[in-house]
């Protein structure tokens, strides 16, 4: 499980670098299918991991007290977003900005047909 939540993080960091995103488009929707979380319970997560920034952690701390936060979980989700925002600042750099607009688009839609159909 430490695998596969630093993996999720290492991929929002990768996402987040390349396209400035992260927590609800990629962390949320990963720890629901992949780590098989309860949407509050990845939304709070989620917002842990992301608590550097922070207007996060009043958030944060609202679902930490509701009891849907893993505090251990966002930890590691946050050290894989640590080196994924790095690796993914170097791919953006180098790729054309209008193939990001349409990978991230793509990615948009991906997620959203996910979310619709489960």
């Amino acid at each position: 499980m430490i695998l596969l939540l630093i993996a999720i993080g290492v991929g929002a960091g990768v996402l987040s670098g390349i396209f400035g995103i992260g927590g609800g488009i990629v962390i949320v929707p990963a720890l629901i299918y992949l780590a098989k979380m309860p949407p509050q319970q990845a939304a709070g997560t989620s917002l842990a991991a992301l608590v550097l920034p922070l207007g996060a952690a009043v958030g944060a701390m609202a679902y930490y007290k509701a009891g849907h936060l893993q505090p251990r979980d966002a930890l590691f989700i946050a050290v894989g977003m640590a080196a994924g925002a790095y690796f993914g600042a170097q791919i953006a750099t180098h790729v054309d900005a209008a193939v990001l607009r349409k990978m991230f688009a793509a990615l948009m839609v991906l997620m959203a047909i996910k979310l619709w159909v489960g």
